[in-house]
């Protein structure tokens, strides 16, 4: 399966916002968008005066696809989707990749960042409904429990993320820290998504 394996921290740079790729390193001093806040390569401290409609509508779809950590096709995959499906096609883009398992995880605090869950989902840590799931893009379903594994409950990396965990409270998601468990309430709403996003500007590209 294609991936991504270049430096995360490039693609923080290239949107000029911090993407949270690489977890509470984000939030530190050693964060290269502090260090360094402007895109790479050697071109990328030129000042362009104007972006066009069409550049600003292509860098909100990369910044979301990055957000999630999702590849080109994927992405549209997704898009035509939520095209398909009734009510605000931007929102319910966002609520497809809020669903996906690798994302829930995340937003549970069992993992630092979308790209650590999505290992621990592959190397089969979860059960949902007390079935073993390694599909990142596993498409969770409302009331479905998303439990850490017996086998896998003492590693570190649960702990530590949960411990440094950025402390968002979604209404969405029920989290039991003790049993390191977590379920899906309800689909989210827009304003209940803490991606900051502006999504219409991806419909509009997309409806070109």
């Amino acid at each position: 399966m294609a991936r991504y394996t270049d430096a995360n921290c490039k693609l923080c740079r290239r949107e000029g916002d911090k993407l949270f790729l690489k977890g509470t390193r984000c939030l530190s001093e050693k964060c290269a968008l502090e260090r360094r806040g402007y895109a790479p390569g050697q071109h990328g401290q030129n000042i362009r005066r104007k972006v066009s409609e069409y550049g600003v509508q292509l860098r909100e779809k990369q910044k979301v696809r990055r957000v999630y950590g999702i590849l080109e096709r994927q992405f549209r995959n997704y898009f035509e989707k939520a095209e398909r499906k009734k009510g605000i096609t931007g929102e319910s883009l966002l609520q497809l990749l809020e669903c996906r398992l690798d994302n829930i995880v995340y937003r549970l605090g069992f993992a630092p960042s979308r790209k650590s869950a999505r290992q621990l989902v592959r190397h089969r840590h979860f059960l949902i409904n007390g079935r073993i799931v390694d599909i990142p893009s596993y498409n969770v379903k409302v009331h479905d429990v998303i439990r850490v594994k017996d086998g896998s409950k003492s590693l570190d990396i649960f702990h530590i993320a949960l411990k440094e965990s950025r402390g968002e409270e979604l209404s969405w998601l029920r989290l039991n820290k003790a049993a390191l468990e977590g379920e899906l309430l309800e689909i989210p709403k827009r304003e209940n998504i803490p991606t900051p996003a502006q999504e219409q500007l991806i419909v509009e590209l997309y409806s070109k």
